[in-house]
């Protein structure tokens, strides 16, 4: 951070926490709000233009962040959050919100590391709304954030896809809705089903059974979404563990490069191997570019390529990731269509 830079957003003082609780996405927003206005001179209409708000909302922010006392002498948010990188990231794949967590140097190769999760805990609950339907697909990432969730406005939540293994039912994602549920007070929809199924008869079977055609019939009232993503390799990819070595080689041979709840990714975004879909328990990708809010979870350096592959996809509007992932991501080559485009990049 430049020495020279003399304003400093936070909102971990013991003031700040009494009088307002920010989450993760308003802190990296005020900061990146702050360096426009009082180091680079922008006006708040600019700022207003680039950020996509009214210049009230800007007008609004930069009050708060003197009256809070959010503005001090340099640039700096909770010691966990990277505001540069974020404000980067966010710009580059026109994300609506980018949180970008520090990664520690021996935890750059793993994915996943179980910070994001506490990390998009808050953001979850700096989003969601009373009365939203929250929608929460398999996934590390999300039973750890699920597990870390504190508060949460009063929504339904449903389960947006089946399980790795019915029989861990317990400790993943039904587990995850639970618990969501339990946070915000309002109903939970589970699904107590496999993600896969062996043929498309028995996936059509299993969506017509009482408890999961409930929970199917969310999908389209979704309104805040929370997915994680999987690289195609073994151990960071639900769907690649689950399939067989034919398999792999043949959805390999089609340019996979990542995943999201059971849909395959080539490296430009366009979906692949739809066939596998028709065998899976989970939400329609029509049906998550409908929602208004998708929040990804993923990170490590390992994950780049597919992060970077689904971020082109138009599916996800924002992001909960790390550092490596975030540097490799700066570096991923020509600049993306903005994400907050959610047209079908297939033009299916």
């Amino acid at each position: 951070m430049n020495s020279s830079e003399e304003i400093a957003v936070s909102g971990m003082s013991a003031a700040g926490r009494s009088a307002m609780r920010m989450g993760p996405a308003e802190l990296v927003q005020a900061a990146a709000m702050a360096r426009r206005f009082y180091l680079e001179g922008k006006s708040k209409i600019q700022i207003a233009e680039e950020f996509g708000v009214s210049r009230f909302k800007v007008a609004r922010v930069l009050e708060t962040a003197l009256e809070r006392d959010l503005v001090r002498i340099e640039i700096r948010v909770p010691a966990e959050l990277d505001a540069e990188r974020s404000d980067a990231l966010r710009a580059r794949y026109g994300l609506r919100h980018a949180v970008v967590v520090e990664s520690p140097a021996e935890a750059a190769e793993t994915p996943d590391p179980e910070n994001l999760g506490e990390v998009a805990a808050d953001l979850l609950g700096e989003l969601v709304t009373e009365g939203d339907v929250l929608g929460l697909a398999w996934g590390r990432s999300t039973i750890h954030m699920a597990a870390a969730l504190d508060r949460l406005a009063p929504c339904t939540v449903v389960q947006l896809t089946g399980v790795y293994d019915a029989g861990t039912a317990e400790r993943g994602s039904v587990e995850a809705v639970r618990r969501a549920a339990q946070v915000s007070g309002g109903d939970a929809h589970p699904i107590y089903a496999p993600m896969l199924l062996p043929d498309v008869a028995t996936a059509e079977a299993l969506r017509h059974q009482t408890g999961i055609a409930r929970a199917f019939e969310y999908f389209d009232k979704v309104t805040v979404a929370c997915v994680s993503i999987g690289s195609w390799e073994p151990g960071i990819s639900t769907v690649h563990d689950m399939l067989t070595d034919e398999e792999r080689e043949h959805y390999a041979s089609l340019g996979v490069a990542a995943e999201m709840s059971a849909h395959l990714f080539d490296a430009d975004g366009r979906r692949v191997g739809r066939d596998l879909g028709e065998r899976c328990i989970t939400v329609k990708t029509d049906q998550l570019r409908r929602v208004p809010e998708v929040v990804a979870i993923a990170g490590g350096q390992r994950k780049g390529p597919a992060i970077d592959a689904v971020l082109r996809s138009g599916l996800v509007t924002s992001l909960v990731t790390d550092t490596s992932a975030a540097d490799y991501l700066m570096a991923a080559g020509p600049a993306p269509r903005s994400a907050l485009n959610r047209s079908d990049p297939d033009g299916l």
